[in-house]
């Protein structure tokens, strides 16, 4: 799954970056839409791995960040996220001597800075970081020699990543509506772990 994901965030950065040049945008601060709060949707590709094992399954969520424009090209601005896999996301692997083991991920909340440079007034680079917390269950189904085993907890980490974002229409004369296109690596303090790659559709208030 890793190749498609990364062939699919590879797509969509080759189409923004053409659709971006062919307007022959100047960069502008005065005229981006990049600053204010921005309210987005995700979607796509979510790889939770624990156990040295992965499931891979179709994830959703959602982000709500400030940005501000420093110079006429560098934008950054905090943010808070939620993001879960499509009817959760679970691993199971043998025990060592029967039984089975499995780990479970639900929801994961962030918070983070994102910092990116504008390529034009509509076109962002951007990569960002911070902190993540995900809830998580793990269970032992034991064997009749054995003791099975339930707990349910929430872990910490952190998460890096990066992506690019296209605003669709005028910023001047409209509400900015953006499309955009991110990976972002979790890695919790369980030695667990998760990788998205996300499409994103939202909107600006300036």
């Amino acid at each position: 799954m890793r190749k498609s994901l990364l062939a699919v965030a590879a797509l969509g950065l080759t189409a923004m970056t053409a659709q971006a040049a062919s307007a022959q945008d100047t960069t502008d601060a005065s005229t981006t839409s990049f600053r204010g709060i921005r309210v987005e949707g995700n979607i796509g590709g979510d790889r939770f791995q624990s156990q040295g094992v992965h499931n891979d399954k179709l994830g959703y969520g959602g982000t709500i960040g400030f940005d501000g424009v420093i110079g006429d090209r560098f934008v950054v601005g905090p943010e808070g996220s939620f993001w879960r896999a499509n009817k959760w996301t679970e691993n199971c692997t043998s025990g060592t001597v029967g039984g089975s083991l499995c780990h479970k991920s639900f929801e994961e909340w962030g918070v983070g800075v994102r910092a990116g440079v504008l390529v034009t007034p509509r076109f962002l680079v951007y990569g960002k970081g911070g902190y993540v917390n995900n809830e998580q269950r793990k269970r032992f189904n034991a064997p009749a020699t054995q003791t099975s085993y339930y707990d349910h907890f929430r872990t910490d980490g952190y998460q890096v990543g990066g992506g690019v974002e296209y605003t669709l229409n005028d910023p001047v004369m409209s509400l900015p509506v953006f499309v955009g296109a991110q990976y972002v690596y979790s890695n919790y303090n369980d030695h667990t772990s998760r990788q998205r790659v996300m499409g994103t559709i939202g909107f600006r208030f300036k």
